[in-house]
């Protein structure tokens, strides 16, 4: 059923602190931009959750909404960067996870005695095991034979894009179970910086 409203007064009525028209608001807008976030990222799971962001972010800052002319513009350019920090951030934790995997082996000795490797070590492991066969494979390949995502796709006979999604879905659950753990990803992270 459609609003009797348009959308500039929606705005105007989400900014007030109108859930039914914020509501309303989502309802226009979540299916188109969903699919828009997936083509972006390929990733079902992290398009789920960049449109929670984004919408929670438009709710906290509602007095605002009064100020946009173009909300989808606004909107699909807010969603996009969001996609290019999340990418970017998964990027960084990529690099700290794959240089803590090295480094866990042989360094930080001479902090022992101050924490568990052992226990952080561990950890590690255990986030490695929540993936599947087939992202556990796909990261092994990437982070600890170097392989790029072509040469990964060739020899798995799947595509690059494919490649690339079960990394992302990979790096989310290890980042899931390390902040699970959050004293042992500060030991983690802390060896990374401090011992080099």
């Amino acid at each position: 059923m459609e609003s009797p409203f348009n959308e500039k007064d929606l705005l105007r009525y989400a900014a007030e602190g109108n859930s039914t028209a914020f509501a309303t608001l989502f309802s226009n807008y979540k299916d188109k931009l969903y699919h828009f976030l997936l083509r972006a990222n390929g990733s079902p799971e992290m398009t789920e959750d960049i449109i929670q962001d984004v919408f929670l972010k438009l709710w906290k800052d509602r007095t605002s909404l009064i100020n946009i002319e173009n909300f989808g513009g606004y909107l699909y350019r807010m969603a996009q960067n969001h996609v290019i920090n999340s990418l970017k951030r998964m990027a960084t934790e990529t690099h700290i996870i794959h240089e803590l995997s090295q480094k866990l082996e042989n360094a930080c000795s001479d902090v022992e005695e101050h924490i568990s490797l052992q226990e952080a070590n561990r950890s590690l492991h255990y986030a490695l095991n929540k993936l599947t066969p087939k992202q556990k494979l796909v990261y092994t390949l990437s982070r600890d034979k170097g392989l790029r995502h072509d040469e990964i796709a060739r020899s798995l006979n799947i595509s690059p894009s494919t490649v690339n999604n079960h990394l992302i879905e990979a790096l989310r659950i290890i980042r899931r179970q390390l902040r699970a753990t959050p004293d042992t990803f500060t030991v983690l992270v802390y060896c990374l910086l401090f011992l080099s």
